[in-house]
């Protein structure tokens, strides 16, 4: 995976950290340095690629109308659900002229805030929210709204990029008129390149982890994956190795439409989500006792003895084929099958061994065991309980 991440423009990976020889794919196009800047941090290798683009706020004339709507015929409630979104509703208002109209409209509604971060924006713009949830969650507002009764009242709801699922549904069974206002749009990424060399590094087994901010992050990479042919592979894939990690349980909804099982932090932020990521990744790693050192196997390097070696693919391949049935001798044959694009022939598998080898500082861990293959040179304490495979 090493020379793939180079060329698909990965990072380098920082010696320590306990990221240090995974690769995380980042599909966020905003706070995408951020996200990207806490998993290099601790090591990671990032291959960053936007599964979208955000129509910037002054240039969406549904937006436009929508404020226009709201100016002229009043609100019974507006809720607010992200501080970015809210901050660039006032700031695009304030643009078309708009902004001291659109204030003065939300002062004299009910404005109910989903979390801090848009309650802190709210008072920014010097107005005061109504009510605010503990959870920040959305299921809250909605069960807030249903207890008071919405039938015949007129609800606002900030969008934050997609509609809000089940939300929207609830409030118009229970008799409200319900009025959405598209504060940003996704748009799919002017530039497909990056999504496309991140499909492929993920279907190859070149990524440990796929990280998700937002629905329409999931949805629009699900979808291009559909396009290309690759979706079954990519659905594979984040079923057998690769982490599928959300910030919440709303970004995760068009994974999981899809049978994909993610990991999610408590707390639906940034850092908890990186967290994560150094408990999950770690934790499946391979780790082995090998000719008196500990290996620990990671996606496109080893630790041995808590050093840091990158491999090459090809070396990953090798050691994973090997690693399956530890102490057993592996032949050849199925190391061949194991390399990929390797042909037939058997001297792929000594070129392969070798750079391996040299790659891994130890060359006792793998040993030659001669007309039959190689095998890793488990240590004689551990073979009971690798014996049976």
């Amino acid at each position: 995976m090493y020379d793939e991440q180079q060329a698909a423009g990965a990072d380098p990976v920082p010696a320590h950290g306990p990221l240090a020889g995974f690769t995380v794919g980042v599909t966020a196009a905003r706070r995408a340095d951020e996200l990207g800047a806490l998993l290099k941090r601790r090591g990671a290798a990032v291959l960053h690629a936007p599964a979208l683009r955000i129509v910037p706020l002054a240039d969406d004339s549904e937006l436009l109308a929508a404020t226009k709507q709201l100016i002229d015929h009043a609100p019974d409630v507006v809720v607010a659900t992200t501080a970015i979104g809210f901050r660039g509703w006032v700031e695009a208002a304030d643009g078309w002229g708009l902004g001291d109209a659109l204030l003065a409209r939300l002062g004299s509604v009910e404005l109910l805030a989903r979390g801090p971060k848009v309650k802190g924006a709210i008072r920014a713009a010097g107005l005061t929210e109504e009510w605010s949830p503990s959870s920040e969650s959305m299921a809250e507002v909605l069960e807030r709204l249903l207890a008071e009764g919405v039938e015949g009242r007129r609800v606002a709801i900030q969008l934050h990029g997609e509609p809000l699922p089940g939300f929207v549904e609830a409030l118009k069974e229970a008799g409200a008129e319900v009025v959405g206002v598209p504060v940003y749009r996704w748009m799919p990424p002017e530039d497909i390149g990056p999504v496309d060399r991140l499909l492929d590094a993920t279907v190859a087994g070149g990524v440990d982890a796929l990280t998700f901010t937002s629905a329409p992050a999931a949805a629009s990479l699900l979808n291009r994956a559909e396009e290309r042919g690759l979706l079954p592979e990519l659905l594979s894939a984040l079923d057998h190795g690769v982490v599928p990690a959300c910030v919440g349980p709303v970004t995760a909804l068009p994974l999981q439409a899809r049978g994909v099982v993610t990991v999610q932090p408590e707390r639906f932020r940034l850092g908890p989500l990186v967290q994560l990521l150094c408990l999950e990744l770690p934790g499946r790693a391979r780790t082995l006792p090998i000719a008196g050192h500990r290996m620990e196997i990671r996606g496109h390097a080893v630790l041995v003895d808590g050093e840091l070696r990158p491999v090459p693919p090809a070396g990953m391949s090798l050691l994973r084929a090997l690693s399956r049935r530890p102490g057993w001798v592996v032949s050849r044959a199925d190391l061949l099958r194991a390399l990929p694009g390797a042909g037939r022939d058997e001297h792929a598998v000594e070129t392969a061994m070798a750079r391996l080898r040299s790659a891994l500082g130890a060359p006792k861990l793998i040993q030659t065991v001669v007309k039959r293959g190689y095998r890793l040179a488990l240590d004689p304490a551990a073979d009971a309980k690798y014996s049976d495979g």
